[in-house]
């Protein structure tokens, strides 16, 4: 399969930039809400099953805002894109999939479609408007090999995450 870098499409710039905002800002917003209230959300963490969660608070609150300012930027992108993926891949597997697909009864779905949304735009770049571009990173690694990167980097830094501190009770 061909590999498309945003360089060759330039019509896509106005998606691109809709999609980092999204994405990014959604990231953004995550991070500032665990960031208001560290020992808030470090207690929700130890409720599910997380060891240290005063640690897995603060560092969710800077990979969060981190990426999603990385991501609206247009910044190293494939990497911004893994930690959004690496996020949402703990999230789902330590609170989500047990409840199903719908967000109504706080399923996967979201998480699902953030992390997505995040390989897609890795695989599609940043756009003209961005800091890859600026810098000419954008070609470096585009396409395919940059969702994959996205998404294969995002998958084993959540692994490790958890198996090193996510620790449920048994049901």
């Amino acid at each position: 399969m061909a590999q498309l870098s945003s360089r060759s499409q330039p019509a896509n710039t106005g998606v691109q930039l809709l999609l980092r905002a999204a994405i990014g800002g959604t990231m953004i917003a995550h991070g500032v809400k665990h960031g208001r209230s560290i020992d808030g959300t470090a207690g929700w963490f130890g409720s599910i099953g997380f060891r240290r969660p005063k640690l897995q608070a603060q560092a969710s609150a800077v990979v969060e805002v981190g990426s999603g300012a990385a991501i609206v930027a247009g910044a190293a992108t494939p990497l911004a894109a893994a930690a959004a993926v690496g996020t949402m891949a703990v999230a789902a597997r330590s609170v989500h999939v047990p409840n199903g697909f719908f967000i109504t009864s706080e399923g996967w779905e979201y998480v699902a479609n953030l992390a997505v949304g995040a390989v897609v735009l890795a695989g599609i770049g940043p756009g003209r408007w961005s800091v890859d571009r600026a810098l000419g990173l954008d070609t470096k690694i585009s396409g395919n090999h940059a969702a994959a990167l996205a998404a294969g980097l995002g998958l084993i830094a959540a692994g490790a995450q958890l198996a090193t501190f996510h620790r449920p009770e048994p049901h």
